[in-house]
């Protein structure tokens, strides 16, 4: 498949899925993100996979300047009104973009990618690796992962395996002479589904890097 072939693919897919849903009027930030973020001071953010928009309002609203991307245009248009509709329309920029193909040329104090799976192939290893290089030194990559299959998940096969942190950590080639491991463990929590009424508890598996120099 040729890549513009398969950024529409990926497109009309993710169209389908947030087209399908209520457009979001108060998306929540993704817990991991809260608890790993909460602390730092503000700066810039790239949010890898923007989808209903939680993970960017929340930063914003606390300051940081936000490059929100997602293959979806439904997904940036609904983010983008949303933002304009709360007076955070200058602190976050929301393009539809297909992240397989180019990332800014900006530099950035932070690098989210909360759930950046999908059900066809990409090669997530060398999206996170060109990430992670636009990061300024001090800045994060935090990648939270699947670690569990919930109800409402769309991989549902019984031979369904999840990366550990450790396991996307390796491929990344990150020297420990310019990169820190801060965190790569697999916590539990409660969830709640895209429906807003199944509940179930699911593993994440959270992977915290630092750019050291």
């Amino acid at each position: 498949m040729e890549h513009t072939e398969a950024a529409v693919s990926a497109a009309t897919y993710w169209d389908k899925v947030y087209g399908q849903r209520p457009a979001p009027t108060d998306p929540q930030p993704n817990a991991r993100l809260v608890e790993t973020v909460t602390a730092l001071p503000a700066g810039d953010a790239l949010d890898l996979g923007c989808g209903g928009g939680g993970d960017a309002l929340w930063l914003a609203g606390r300051g940081w300047r936000v490059t929100a991307l997602d293959v979806s245009a439904v997904a940036t248009t609904r983010l983008a009104r949303l933002a304009r509709a709360r007076g955070l329309g200058d602190r976050i920029t929301a393009q539809q973009h297909d992240v397989r193909a180019s990332l800014p040329t900006l530099r950035y104090d932070l690098v989210t990618a909360h759930y950046f799976q999908a059900p066809y192939e990409q090669d997530r290893t060398a999206v996170l690796r060109s990430a992670a290089d636009l990061l300024r030194p001090g800045g994060r990559l935090l990648v939270v992962d699947h670690g569990s299959t919930a109800p409402w998940s769309w991989n549902q096969g019984p031979d369904v395996r999840f990366p550990t942190p450790q396991e996307v950590a390796a491929p990344l080639r990150l020297s420990p002479a310019r990169w820190t491991v801060e965190r790569a463990d697999a916590p539990r929590r409660i969830a709640t589904g895209p429906d807003g009424r199944q509940i179930a508890e699911v593993v994440d598996h959270v992977l915290l890097i630092r750019r050291t120099a």
